[in-house]
């Protein structure tokens, strides 16, 4: 290991390049400690934020001195997103020591959900933590929403075969048309987009009545689909205390979250002018039949199972039967939106009585499908569930036809080659590889059942958040667990494959 980045020391100062970015970000929350007089009650908020921007700008800036900068190959790329997400982690998890004194492991789970933009969490007490602290839990989710080093590319200007790379490694996406000529004006673009979408997201929230910090922090969380609220009872803390917006509060969410979830390319086009893509999309149409296909099996299953079954309601009772269906409607779109977009916010807990059993099977069908392509949602994502969709009806077709008839896989009227399904079919390998060892390993270290030690694992590598394992049993898994999920958060953030590379590069030494 320390030979192979002696031959790529160039490694070591582009890790130094997102250290000092990250460092320069933690100063951010310090105008929040001035502005709620934090400084007033004590210095430790202050000290949280302050002391680790220090050394991570010093070390950032010693790196760069120290260890020369040369365009990264492939390998090198995949080694820079690896180490580069988890020092923005660790570096990221000491605020929440200092500031909260909470032991190591949960810190650093809280950062890695935060920087994957997942959601999960192992804090409780939101409402009466400090605001600098959940100041920063929002931000480093908008920082990783697009991707912590696709943001340090657009701020840094690296372009070239730098961006090239480094965007590739940390993006394995099956091959799109870039907006523009050019890898790094096409992250900018991005960028550009992203944080024009999170300007509309502030403006609409403000409007709707959340306080300003309300609506920054669900700002940052809501077009990231990232989910961290700043109330442990999430978006439904504001139909709970009152808010007279409440019901457009929740439907402006779902519409941003639904944004989130979308192929930002296709956002690119659309503001182009080519509003056609929006149905066109071979991608989009099967994330909207999905979504809309999901809300009416919830919906229908909750009618029949609970509603109807159980005599909450009755058809020939109009005015409560369509109070209630809506009731129903609001409560079930808003989590299949929040959990096909991996954002995790949520109105209704999805352990709750609300979800039938089929309902809970579905949900956690959705936690592995996720959004789409180059959105900022997790999940093996749609485009890739919808290609072997067709590997699997090419294969039909071979049976029923003759099998050497050439069937090729085209999606958007482009052939997809052999290399790219190849990769479709190893990533679902290893994701269903990822799924099963997490689940065994929260079931050895841990009395929870089948059910719930399987969907912490599938929340983890999905990027997701919500899960069938009870908030207060989450905070007290064992370390063991929640190091696990530590990793399959960052695999399913970086797409499996840095993470596989760097085990194989380790047994090599």
């Amino acid at each position: 290991m320390e030979n192979a980045l002696g031959r790529k020391s160039y490694i070591l100062n582009l890790l130094g390049a997102i250290t000092f970015t990250v460092g320069v970000t933690m100063l951010l929350p310090i105008i929040i400690v001035f502005i709620y007089g934090e400084v007033r009650t004590g210095y430790t908020t202050l000290l949280a934020f302050l002391l680790p921007a220090f050394l991570s700008i010093l070390l950032g800036l010693f790196l760069q001195h120290r260890y020369e900068f040369s365009s990264p190959d492939i390998k090198g790329a995949m080694l820079i997103t690896f180490f580069g997400w988890v020092t923005a982690c660790l570096f990221g998890s000491i605020p929440f020591i200092i500031a909260l004194k909470v032991p190591v492991v949960n810190a650093l789970f809280e950062s890695v959900s935060g920087f994957t933009s997942s959601g999960l969490t192992v804090f409780t007490g939101l409402d009466y933590m400090p605001k600098s602290v959940l100041f920063w839990r929002a931000l480093i989710q908008w920082l990783g929403g697009l991707g912590i080093l696709t943001f340090f590319l657009a701020i840094t200007f690296r372009g070239g075969s730098t961006s090239f790379t480094i965007f590739g490694a940390e993006s394995h996406k099956i091959s799109s048309t870039r907006p523009v000529p050019g890898m790094y004006n096409s992250i900018k673009i991005l960028w550009g987009i992203y944080t024009l979408f999170s300007l509309i997201t502030l403006v609409v929230f403000l409007l709707e009545g959340l306080t300003p910090f309300d609506a920054v922090c669900h700002m940052f969380t809501c077009i990231s689909t990232g989910g961290f609220s700043t109330h442990d009872a999430s978006i439904g803390y504001f139909a709970q205390n009152g808010y007279k917006n409440y019901l457009l509060i929740e439907y402006s969410i779902v519409f941003f979250m639904f944004l989130g979830g979308v192929n930002f390319f296709i956002h690119y086009r659309v503001l182009k002018g080519d509003f056609g893509a929006i149905f066109k999309d071979y991608e989009l149409k099967w994330y909207w039949w999905i979504m809309i296909a999901s809300v009416l099996i919830v919906m229908f299953d909750h009618l029949f199972t609970l509603d109807l079954a159980k005599g909450a309601i009755s058809v020939f009772r109009l005015e409560g039967f369509f109070a209630k269906l809506h009731e129903n409607f609001r409560y079930t779109l808003f989590q299949i939106v929040s959990i096909l977009t991996s954002t995790g916010y949520s109105t209704k807990n999805i352990n709750s009585d609300f979800f039938p059993v089929m309902s809970k099977q579905l949900i956690m069908a959705l936690m592995v499908i996720g959004g789409c392509v180059g959105s900022t949602s997790g999940g093996l994502k749609v485009l890739r569930v919808a290609i072997l969709y067709k590997l699997l009806g090419r294969e039909i077709f071979k049976i029923r036809k003759i099998k050497s008839a050439v069937s090729p896989v085209v999606v958007n009227k482009k052939v997809i080659g052999a290399d790219e399904l190849g990769k479709v079919s190893a990533l679902f390998f290893a994701w269903m590889v990822f799924l099963i060892i997490g689940g065994m390993i929260t079931a050895f270290f841990s009395d929870l059942g089948p059910w719930e030690a399987f969907s912490g694992m599938f929340s983890a590598l999905g990027n997701m958040g919500p899960m069938y394992i009870p908030a207060k049993k989450m905070i007290s898994l064992s370390p063991v667990i929640k190091i696990t999920y530590i990793i399959g958060m960052l695999a399913g953030r970086l797409e499996i494959l840095p993470v596989i590379y760097l085990i194989r590069f380790r047994s090599k030494r």
